[in-house]
């Protein structure tokens, strides 16, 4: 028997060896399980300082804030709060970064498979192995107690390795019972996170909580396309349902993204239905909306048209200049909207040019600028009241425009005729319609107003054929504003038969002068009757220094006939972009001439002047001419188209040739002017060219409803709407002209060729910040692109 006693040994020995490979296999997974927990805790840790290191820059970028600046900010009264609890954070680093956090954290972001180590099955077979081999040879005691006890370690001594995996196994029990909500539960319940929490999102606030509209994208500008394609794509053979599933297909991501972001923000939405036609007129309305576009109709359809219906009709005067640039597309139109609101039968807007300050800077005399549109207004306004004696009713805005040193003029920029509201399109005046029309590139004016009248006030072909290959360049722009005149007019009136002969068009002077002038014509009236001497000065002449104003006639006929006035001494008022030029030119040929300054024609040192002198032949209806024969004087001028309206008066000299020059002027200098009859003096007003102006245009049948049916659409005051069906040949062709120029004008390139200035399809950023519109490419069809 004592012989079984080694293999029982050996068998206990393979029994501890079978154990402790065990043990060293459940040790290493063990350490390999705690460095995976030491490196999460590091991580941890890092995110600590790393959090820590984004409160100090916060804290930091707090304190740099001014006063002022936090008391204007809606966020200020927060920032203020989280400065207060600074140290509080402090004191919160220095806790979370104890080391008994650490070991709580490191805890936590153990493994979450809970490991249980049960080693009675091990132990169990062990003492049934020995138990088995006790009673097969009835030999071996094994105290099984004293054996556990001592393996186990519950007696007075214990094993090092099985005394590390009880303390190992006690923290793993223990991670049972914490969590990082008992860590952090109770500072992330606090208001004081809450309070940090608002700060942050009212300085930086998220995508979702801002108000701006993102614009359509590729997926959803195609499913657009694809939808309203539908009636062709059904002819093509390609069912309603696919094109359906193509719409559903590229709204899908957007969809997605849109439903989860009001998901998250516990929201409801309109999303959650399954109609994805709904879902992109939502998302078309939210962008149109956030955009300030309105559609007023297509470039063939116009669904947006002033109601003719209603009482009172509406006035839009358009003009290419504004005061206070003393020139007649500033002046004339301003009074012929004083005296249309005067009536008070219609609505008047009057639409001038806003310029950039840089380009008033060009434009207005004595450095005048104005930094915004109502401080202008309020000076046209002032300037106007005190020359009509009455308070003008009429609205005035502004269109964006640029000025061309080249042309001398102001190019509107844009699509002028979108400043006019749909709901007040419904007569429009175009001051000088092919100037305005040259580079429009925008809605036909036939199209959105139900009547179009242009006034023409410039002789532009004879301001061109002066330039260098005039010839060729009048020719070009001749045939220019024949289109123009004809896609975009109803009616044209030219102010005297000066001008070029445009479609649509009849001859009248629909244009009056200052009251002002009639009065001083008045005073002199009373003078004379009293005895007294009205004029005790001689000639004078008096216009913008340009050559094309006659500068160039005027030194001409007295250079080629000084001898024969040797004794005339003529005054001259104004400046211009010739002035030097001419000077130069008068003091070259020893001219008895005396330059001034220009100054206005009301101004009280002209009042004593008896003869203006006026050799013009550019002008097409001269405005000075007409007030000088208002304030009762001599006026001598050729006898040329553009002074044919003046000839009915006595004291209009005409002449046709230098001879004749010289014999007027001598008989001006030694006769007295007549007075004016009341009936002269009412030609001349703003009331009887307001009157010819409505006859001429057919304004007053437009305004009373009596127009014909094929122009106006209207029977027994009715409207009807007019056919599309049978066009008339003419407006086929006036639609044909609209179209071709919209196109032209629609390329840069080619709008360059012509003289152009370039950029001036569409209005820059500086007219956007002065008129506060929205951007030009809110009006493209496709918006953000």
């Amino acid at each position: 028997m004592e012989n079984e006693r080694p293999g029982a040994s050996t068998t206990s020995s393979n029994a501890f060896s079978f154990i402790s490979k065990s043990w060293r296999e459940v040790r290493d997974s063990a350490d390999a399980d705690l460095q995976l927990m030491k490196n999460r805790a590091n991580s941890f840790k890092n995110l600590a300082s790393s959090f820590d290191r984004e409160l100090d820059n916060f804290f930091n970028s707090a304190s740099t804030f001014s006063v002022s600046s936090i008391k204007s900010s809606p966020s200020g009264t927060e920032i203020d709060f989280v400065k207060k609890f600074q140290p509080k954070f402090s004191e919160f680093r220095r806790v979370y970064s104890a080391p008994e956090i650490s070991k709580r954290v490191l805890e936590k972001w153990g493994p979450r498979a809970r490991i249980r180590l049960d080693l009675s099955a091990i132990r169990n077979a062990i003492v049934s192995e020995v138990d088995e081999e006790r009673d097969r040879n009835g030999i071996i005691e094994f105290d099984r107690g004293k054996r556990g006890r001592e393996f186990w370690g519950e007696g007075e001594r214990e094993w090092e390795p099985i005394r590390t995996l009880k303390t190992r196994l006690r923290e793993f029990e223990r991670k049972r019972e914490l969590s990082v909500e008992d860590i952090f539960g109770g500072f992330k319940s606090s208001d004081f996170v809450e309070k940090v929490k608002s700060s942050l999102k009212a300085i930086c606030k998220e995508p979702q909580d801002s108000k701006e509209v993102p614009p359509l994208d590729v997926p959803e500008l195609l499913a657009c396309l694809v939808r309203q394609s539908g009636p062709f794509l059904d002819h093509l053979g390609v069912r309603r349902d696919i094109c359906d599933k193509i719409v559903e297909g590229l709204c899908s991501k957007r969809k997605e993204q849109l439903l989860l972001r009001s998901l998250s923000a516990g929201e409801s939405t309109l999303l959650e239905n399954d109609n994805i036609n709904d879902e992109l007129d939502l998302r078309l309305a939210s962008v149109l909306q956030s955009t300030g576009h309105h559609y007023e109709g297509g470039f063939w359809t116009d669904f947006a048209k002033y109601d003719q219906s209603e009482k009172k009709r509406h006035v839009a005067i358009v003009t290419t200049a504004s005061l206070p640039w003393m020139t007649g597309t500033a002046v004339n139109p301003l009074f012929r909207a004083a005296y249309l609101s005067k009536t008070a039968q219609q609505n008047v807007t009057l639409l001038v040019p806003w310029l950039c300050k840089s380009d008033q800077e060009l434009v207005y005399p004595n450095n005048v600028t104005f930094s915004s549109p109502e401080e202008q207004e309020n000076y046209i306004r002032n300037w106007l009241e005190e020359r009509v004696g009455f308070k003008a009713g009429f609205k005035i805005s502004f269109y964006p425009g640029k000025f061309s040193k080249e042309r001398r003029s102001i190019i509107p920029t844009g699509d002028t005729s979108q400043f006019v509201p749909s709901k007040d399109a419904d007569i429009a005046i175009l001051e000088e319609p092919e100037h305005l029309n040259w580079y429009h590139h925008g809605k036909r004016w036939t199209d959105k107003f139900n009547h179009v009248v242009g006034v023409v006030h410039t002789n532009y072909l004879e301001y061109i054929k002066r330039e260098k290959n005039g010839a060729l360049q009048a020719f070009l722009v001749k045939h220019i504003n024949n289109i123009v005149t004809r896609a975009y007019c109803h009616k044209v009136l030219r102010l005297s038969a000066a001008t070029q002969d445009l479609p649509k068009s009849v001859v009248c002077n629909v244009h009056g002068v200052n009251p002002k002038f009639l009065k001083i014509g008045e005073k002199v009236a009373a003078e004379r009757e009293l005895g007294q001497q009205a004029f005790s000065k001689g000639a004078y002449f008096l216009g913008k220094m340009v050559w094309a104003k006659g500068y160039r006639e005027l030194i001409d006929l007295l250079a080629k006939h000084k001898n024969d006035l040797n004794g005339l001494k003529l005054d001259v008022f104004g400046h211009g972009e010739d002035a030097h030029e001419v000077q130069s030119a008068a003091k070259r040929l020893d001219l008895n001439l005396n330059f001034q300054r220009g100054r206005d024609h009301a101004d009280d040192s002209l009042h004593g002047y008896k003869v203006f002198i006026n050799p013009s032949v550019s002008d097409v209806l001269c405005t000075a001419t007409a007030e000088a024969l208002a304030m009762g004087k001599f006026v001598i001028c050729a006898d040329h188209p553009s002074n044919e309206f003046f000839t009915s008066f006595p004291n209009c000299l005409t002449y046709k040739t230098s001879e004749d020059f010289v014999a007027k002027v001598k008989e001006a200098l030694e006769n007295e002017p007549q007075p004016l009859t009341p009936e002269q003096r009412y030609n001349l007003s703003w009331e009887a060219a307001t009157q010819r102006f409505i006859e001429y245009s057919e304004l007053d049948r437009v305004l009373n409803n009596k127009d014909d049916d094929a122009k106006s659409g209207r029977t027994n005051g009715k409207i009807v709407k007019k056919s599309v069906a049978m066009p008339s040949l003419n407006n086929v062709v006036d639609g044909g002209l609209a179209f071709a120029h919209y196109c032209f004008t629609g390329n840069e390139f080619l709008r360059l060729c012509t003289g152009a200035i370039p950029g001036t399809r569409d209005y820059d950023k500086q007219h956007c910040k002065d008129l506060h519109l929205p951007p030009p490419q809110v009006e493209n069809p496709i918006y953000g692109w």
